[in-house]
């Protein structure tokens, strides 16, 4: 890390009491390898409330296409541009299936806002364990759907969830598609412009992956990690609607 990311980083710290904690677990990184499923991501970045990006020796990256709507056109390869100079691999695949990675390599997981827009949470976190080392950890963050365009879809269940793993749900699943066109708050998401569009790009969902399948709180992303064989060591609402979750591999 450079000077002026020292001085900025620092004043973050003393400007913004509720960063403190997790600029300190960010710095707990250091000099490690990591992966992140679909980034790169605003808040591990300098100024974002977990900056991993200025600490971790390498982070890699994992997105569904080689076009995205946030990402636009990327390609695989070393090009993986996480902040400023600094790049992993890009590696194109489902973030629920990391079969094209091996086994317990990398020292950390991050995933920020990408699980809700996975069909099959318990198989993309199954995936995501098995690709860490023993006391690997994972960097989870969910939108708080009470102050999102979701604050009137209902907490998923957990038995849901497994329901889901168990009957092997894909990414084509359209089974949440009437609740999320039916349930999503336009106030809130007036950028989006109106009800039709979000009918047509949710009913286009394998091509955008804009839906989010499911909705979250700290209880049920707890037990969700819990069943798949993490423990959760801290969690952290931050603003505007940020759920933070950090967690280790049992």
């Amino acid at each position: 890390m450079n000077l002026i990311d020292k001085a900025i980083t620092l004043a973050s710290y003393l400007r913004q009491p509720e960063k403190r904690r997790l600029i300190k677990i960010a710095k707990t990184f250091k000099g490690l390898k990591g992966i992140e499923i679909g980034g790169p991501s605003n808040i591990f970045s300098i100024k974002g409330a977990m900056p991993v990006y200025l600490f971790a020796e390498k982070v890699d990256g994992v997105n569904f296409s080689n076009k995205t709507i946030w990402e636009g056109k990327i390609k695989e390869g070393e090009n993986y541009n996480y902040y400023k100079n600094l790049f992993g691999f890009q590696y194109i695949a489902e973030g629920s299936d990391l079969s094209l990675l091996k086994d317990n390599q990398f020292d950390f997981l991050l995933s920020s806002h990408s699980l809700e827009h996975i069909a099959n949470p318990i198989k993309a976190l199954n995936h995501w364990r098995r690709v860490l080392k023993e006391t690997g950890r994972l960097v989870l963050i969910l939108p708080d759907s009470s102050v999102t365009f979701d604050r009137k879809r209902p907490i998923t269940k957990l038995e849901h969830l497994i329901e889901d793993y168990n009957n092997n749900i894909e990414e084509d699943d359209d089974t949440h598609y009437n609740e999320v066109i039916d349930l999503h708050d336009m106030d809130l998401d007036k950028a989006l412009g109106s009800r039709d569009i979000l009918k047509e790009r949710t009913i286009q969902n394998l091509s955008y992956r804009a839906v989010h399948h499911h909705v979250f709180n700290f209880e049920l992303i707890k037990d969700l990690l819990s069943y798949t064989g993490f423990t959760v060591d801290f969690q952290q609402n931050f603003y505007p609607f940020h759920l933070i979750t950090l967690a280790t591999k049992k």
